[in-house]
């Protein structure tokens, strides 16, 4: 194959598929580099992970503190793109925060509880659930919907002794 640009010898193969329109790009090394293409399509994984958590104002603090279990420094972890161990985020809470809203979109984990889970987290859990569907509901302006709701809260509440 050769270059759609130069006519030299290709050695990247570009395949993009868009509105079921597939095309095909055949490129030199120069010419991928010219058009963004290079090493993992012009993205280097390291910058990528270390912008995401980066805060270039507090450059000289990221290097001086360091997790007292594992001795990182939120620079490695930005670098690195993970946290050493647990003891890194409650270090880090205030400089990693940000960064994992950026990328999870919510700081606070919503998946599954634990069997295991005492009753009262789960209640927690409903609580918390049932609210946000009240919050969704009432911007839908399906008010039916939000009485069930608004009943389902206060029964969980009158049990657990729960309140807002």
């Amino acid at each position: 194959m050769y270059c759609d640009y130069c006519g030299k010898q290709a050695t990247t193969h570009v395949k993009k598929t868009i509105n079921g329109q597939t095309t095909e790009l055949h490129l030199c090394p120069q010419c991928a580099a010219e058009h963004g293409f290079g090493s993992a399509f012009g993205l280097d994984l390291g910058d990528f992970w270390g912008s995401l958590f980066s805060e270039p104002t507090k450059k000289s603090i990221a290097d001086t503190v360091r997790c007292e279990d594992c001795g990182r420094s939120f620079r490695e972890i930005a670098e690195l793109g993970k946290a050493g161990c647990p003891t890194c985020y409650r270090t880090f809470y205030d400089r990693l925060l940000p960064s994992i809203h950026r990328i999870h979109g919510k700081t606070q984990h919503t998946g599954k509880v634990a069997d295991k889970a005492d009753d009262s987290l789960k209640k927690k859990r409903e609580l918390q659930t049932l609210r946000e569907e009240l919050e969704r509901c009432i911007t839908a302006q399906e008010y039916e919907k939000c009485a069930e709701l608004r009943d389902k809260i206060q029964q969980l509440e009158e049990k657990g002794g729960e309140t807002a």
